[in-house]
């Protein structure tokens, strides 16, 4: 999820994701050095939807309707093999990332209020996030780094929802993939 100081951490505001455990021991010291929302409480993830609805919407129906549109969905392995860049922004690439996509199209059309990323960008690129706001230099080593520590395979099998209550990200829910 993104983070910086521009008020996407602030009190009330909700995000799906997949929880990438299996990446932890390759990501976790970078993450936590370079990635603001992992120094905030969130996992290593690849970002299903953020910003998602105000925690305020987020009530019993809420939560039954993102467990049916989840629910339509398989469950899948996935791969992270190489690193990505945006401008600043250092992150490893999951293969296949069509489940990601599809996941993220299937809960932004059933909240289109709720675009990916504000919709601040043309297209949503699956990622997980290791350092972002990066002189490249920082980059280039940490993604040296990640080199010898590739590839992961993961299952995933799950959404979570986060939610940030003004000083960290918790997880509210989840909801299991088919």
């Amino acid at each position: 999820m993104a983070g910086d100081d521009s008020g996407e951490f602030q009190a009330g505001r909700s995000g799906l994701i997949v929880r990438v455990p299996e990446a932890e021991p390759a990501v976790r010291a970078w993450r936590d050095r370079l990635d603001p929302s992992a120094r905030a409480g969130v996992p290593a993830h690849v970002t299903v939807l953020f910003p998602f609805l105000d925690e305020s919407r987020i009530d019993n129906n809420a939560r039954a309707a993102i467990g049916e549109v989840i629910g339509r969905h398989q469950s899948f392995e996935t791969r992270f093999e190489h690193c990505g860049r945006f401008p600043g922004v250092l992150y490893l690439v999951p293969e296949p990332d069509i489940p990601f996509r599809r996941l993220t199209e299937a809960i932004a059309e059933r909240w289109p209020q709720a675009p990916p990323f504000g919709g601040q960008f043309d297209e949503v690129v699956p990622h997980l996030t290791i350092a972002q706001g990066q002189e490249d230099a920082v980059l280039e080593e940490a993604e040296a780094d990640l080199r010898g520590r590739l590839p992961v395979t993961a299952r995933v099998s799950s959404v979570d929802l986060l939610i940030h209550d003004g000083t960290r990200w918790q997880q509210r829910a989840s909801f299991t993939l088919r």
